[in-house]
This record gives structure tokens, C-alpha cells and sequence, in this order.
């Protein structure tokens, strides 16, 4: 079988290639949010977020509801009671986020236990991407699209917000409403999301991308690019060994995409671990033929 057989023959199928449109669609939103979340430092806020939907699906799913509008209720819901319970008590952010993502994921696990249900409601935490319909299609791009443009013409006020709030502030930018702004984006990309890696992998599509292209360049708006191209490239490539080896399509996107972030953590130019030592080396080659140049010319 020839390499252009292996890439083909999967397109053969419309669930796969389904699953293909919809991953690239979410993973590049993801992305593009990360970079920010990364500059923040919102790590943990968005593996509270994507934890804290699970019971608006499930609740989604008793009502007849569609699942992304339960998913986003409570993904709003838990950024707002992590505010909450942050601007009116001691408790700290990081104590509030695990307060109310471990509670409403628990929410959530007890209300997939109790609900009488034809359906497998397990591939909420462990996606689905192969189980796709093409409603389900039409529903993330919009859902992504949404959060992409906002993203795209905020960016400039975000960046700012992650950089240097005080200065937002000085020129007339509300960092509080650009945070706000920035979490309700945290809570939309998670639903776009979780239909493909399920709830407890949206973090890594969250962070990865944006960790492995912060390591790639020093400059916000390469990282704009780099961290959604990676993560494209990634998922298709997970897919495609999903189907090559009958494995979990989530979890081998997520997979991939470590296995990108930790070959550039290894071996970027600048600032990988390898990377760095190699260039201490050349620097440290050139010195002494570069000194000599300086004592001939004096």
C-alpha cells in the first residue's frame, strides 16, 4: 500500500471524514485561545471550566435540550461562582477553582448514574468524535466561529489585557470586562470542544498548544499562527492513527499533540531544553575567535 493509499483510503468514509472537519475546527479555536490563556495563566481555569459542564450535558440530555446549551450554561455558571466565591470571601483563586470544578464535575458523574438512559453517556467525558452527525458538524463550526471572530477582533485588547493590565486600564480598557470576556470565550471553546475529546481531555486542547508554541517563538503574533497550525496538523494526525490502529480518536489527538510539545520542549532553537545547551556551546565556540579579531584589529 502506497503512502497516498494511506491517506486516502479513510476519506472513504463520511464519519471519518467528519471527524476530521470537526476536529481541525476545534483544535484550531482551541489554539488560538490558548496562546492567551497561557500568557494569563489560566491553566487551571480552563481544566475547571471543561470539568464543570459535564452536568449541564447530562441535565441537557433529561430535558431534550440541546447538549451544547446545557454545556455552556454551566460552563458560564462555573465562572461566575469562581468569581464569586473569589470577590466575597479569603478563599483564593485557585482554592475557588478547585471548589467548584471538582463539585459540578461530581454533579455531573452523579447525575450520568442516576439517569435512566438509553444512550451511553459516557463519551461526554471520553468524546465521541467518530459518532459525529453532521448537525452536530453545523452546530461546533458556528459555536467556533462565534468564539474565533471575537478572539480575532479582541486581540489587540486582550493581548493587552495579558500583558499589562494597568496599562489596559490607563488608556481606557476595563481589564474586569476583558477577563469576563476571555472566560466566556474559555467557556464556548470548551463546549466546541468537548464533543471531540470528551470533558477530561479539553484542558490539553486548551494549554498544549499554546505552551509548545510559546517555547516555538518570542513574539505574540507567531504564536497566533504556530499554536493553531500545530494543533491542525495534530489532530489530523491523531485521526489518522485512530483509524490505522483502532485506538481512541481523543485521546490520540490529545497524544499527538504531547508528543509535539514534548519534542519541542527537547529541542526548539531557543528554548528547548537541547536547544539551549547547543547554543551555549556555539556561543561559547565563536568567543574565542571573536576575541582574537578584536585583538588583531587593536
Amino acid at each position: 500500500m502506497t503512502a497516498l493509499d494511506l491517506l486516502l483510503q479513510p476519506l472513504q468514509y463520511d464519519f471519518i471524514v467528519r471527524a476530521l472537519v470537526t476536529t481541525v475546527v476545534a483544535a484550531v479555536v482551541c489554539a488560538l485561545l490558548s496562546c492567551w490563556l497561557v500568557l494569563v495563566g489560566w491553566s487551571l481555569m480552563g481544566d475547571a471550566v471543561s470539568h464543570a459542564v459535564l452536568p449541564g450535558v447530562v441535565l441537557a440530555y433529561v430535558l431534550g435540550a440541546p447538549f451544547t446549551l446545557g454545556a455552556l450554561v454551566f460552563g458560564l455558571l462555573a465562572v461566575a461562582l469562581i468569581g464569586a466565591i473569589r470577590g466575597t470571601s479569603r478563599v483564593k483563586e485557585d482554592a475557588a477553582i478547585g471548589i467548584v470544578f471538582t463539585t459540578l464535575f461530581a454533579l455531573g458523574l452523579v447525575l450520568i448514574s442516576v439517569t435512566p438512559s438509553q444512550t451511553d453517556l459516557n463519551h461526554i467525558i471520553f468524546g465521541n468524535i467518530l459518532g459525529v452527525s453532521t448537525a452536530d458538524l453545523v452546530q461546533i463550526s458556528i459555536l467556533a466561529a462565534v468564539a474565533f471572530g471575537v478572539l480575532v477582533l479582541k486581540r489587540r485588547d486582550l493581548t493587552l489585557y495579558a500583558f499589562d493590565p494597568l496599562h489596559a486600564h490607563a488608556i481606557g480598557l476595563s481589564p474586569r470586562r476583558l477577563g469576563a470576556l476571555l472566560l466566556g470565550l474559555l467557556a464556548l471553546t470548551s463546549v466546541v470542544a468537548l464533543q471531540v475529546v470528551g470533558v477530561i481531555l479539553v484542558v490539553a486542547m486548551l494549554i498544549i498548544p499554546g505552551a509548545t508554541a510559546y517555547l516555538l517563538t518570542d513574539r505574540f503574533g507567531r504564536m497566533l499562527v504556530i499554536a493553531p497550525v500545530l494543533s491542525a496538523v495534530c489532530s489530523v494526525t491523531g485521526i489518522y492513527l485512530s483509524y490505522w490502529l483502532d485506538a481512541a480518536s481523543g485521546a490520540l489527538v490529545v497524544l499527538v499533540q504531547g508528543a509535539m510539545f514534548a519534542l519541542v520542549y527537547l529541542f526548539a532553537p531557543r528554548h528547548g531544553l537541547l536547544g539551549k545547551q547547543v547554543s551555549r556551546r556555539l556561543r561559547a565556540g565563536t568567543t574565542p575567535r571573536d576575541a582574537t579579531a578584536t585583538d588583531r584589529r587593536y
